[in-house]
């Protein structure tokens, strides 16, 4: 595995400041059904870190005091973590939005057969993965037999009235590039999807996220395997939109690692870049004085510009201001 990070700190990206706090996205655990290329925490079967129940509720503690509208529960694959139902019952009992990031197949495997029930009883929203509405394409990036078991667990969903235009169940899907390029335009892709998945399989869902890869861990350790890296860099250097720097994600989100540490988002997470406006080098989340973090600056290097490129990139897909 290639360490991409020396590669991308020495960065010219613009400054960037905080807004007021409102989402935590939390890393419940590396543990994954799957080994995506795309993965950029490198998450996979073999992963044993895991958020313990004491850093649990220091996170729920901190979700309550610092008045936040939505946890974002994310992994590896956030439902196998043994708490997970346990997070996800206290978080709504405080009445916050859950969303739940989900690659669909974990829906389908053994011992999980009840989730989705539980999901749809507790009001959860569901973001979850799907690549490519095209069987092969699906199978290229996350491995044979994913597409069909996502087919198997969308469709499990809108029996239980995910996606249904009638329903306040929330399913969106999330697109990434099968290689080294910028998404194409979310709104005509979603309409491509949409038509794809209803003409073919009868499945519905209610918005298309498309993200841009970023180039560290998995992703990034294959593009400089294949001689790529310097060549993607520049692409998304060369589609920078200063427009795009109002709605990064960053502004008004923290990221949690499954140990309880802090950080600016979810990428700088996984290079271990830690909170700029913090004179510690770590700040765990029982620490964490969430009154200084607004007009905080936000660590940057070069792979921000991969949520700036094009249309931009967030969690929530396509940021508001396009190329």
């Amino acid at each position: 595995m290639h360490d991409t990070k020396p590669l991308l700190l020495n960065s010219s990206f613009p400054a960037i400041v905080r807004k007021r706090l409102a989402v935590l996205q939390v890393n419940l655990g590396y543990l994954c059904n799957l080994s995506c290329v795309h993965c950029h925490v490198n998450a996979g079967p073999k992963r044993i870190e895991s958020m313990s129940r004491e850093t649990i509720e220091h996170v729920l503690t901190l979700a309550e005091t610092a008045n936040v509208h939505t946890v974002d529960l994310t992994g590896g694959a956030p439902e196998m973590h043994p708490d997970f139902r346990y997070v996800v019952r206290a978080i709504r009992d405080r009445g916050i939005t859950v969303i739940d990031r989900c690659n669909l197949t974990i829906l389908e495997a053994p011992g999980y057969e009840d989730l989705a029930q539980f999901l749809a009883a507790q009001h959860v929203q569901i973001t979850a993965s799907l690549p490519c509405y095209r069987e092969e394409n699906v199978d290229k990036q996350r491995g044979k037999g994913v597409f069909h078991d996502s087919l198997m667990a969308l469709r499990r969903l809108n029996r239980l009235g995910y996606g249904q235009p009638d329903s306040e169940l929330q399913l969106n899907l999330v697109f990434n590039p099968l290689d080294a390029e910028l998404p194409i335009d979310q709104d005509s892709l979603e309409q491509t999807y949409k038509h794809h998945l209803q003409d073919e399989y009868a499945i519905v869902f209610n918005h298309l996220y498309a993200v841009t890869n970023m180039p560290i861990q998995r992703f990034g350790s294959m593009l400089i395997s294949h001689g790529r890296f310097d060549s993607y860099i520049n692409l998304l250097k060369n589609s920078f939109q200063a427009g795009n720097l109002d709605n990064l994600m960053c502004l008004d989100t923290i990221s949690i690692d499954w140990q309880g540490y802090v950080y600016d988002c979810d990428f700088n997470q996984m290079l271990d870049m830690p909170l700029v406006a913090s004179a510690k080098p770590r700040v765990h989340v029982k620490d964490l004085n969430t009154d200084f973090l607004n007009g905080a600056p936000i660590a940057t290097a070069t792979h921000c510009y991969g949520c700036t490129a094009g249309q931009g990139s967030s969690c929530g897909g396509a940021l508001a201001t396009t190329a």
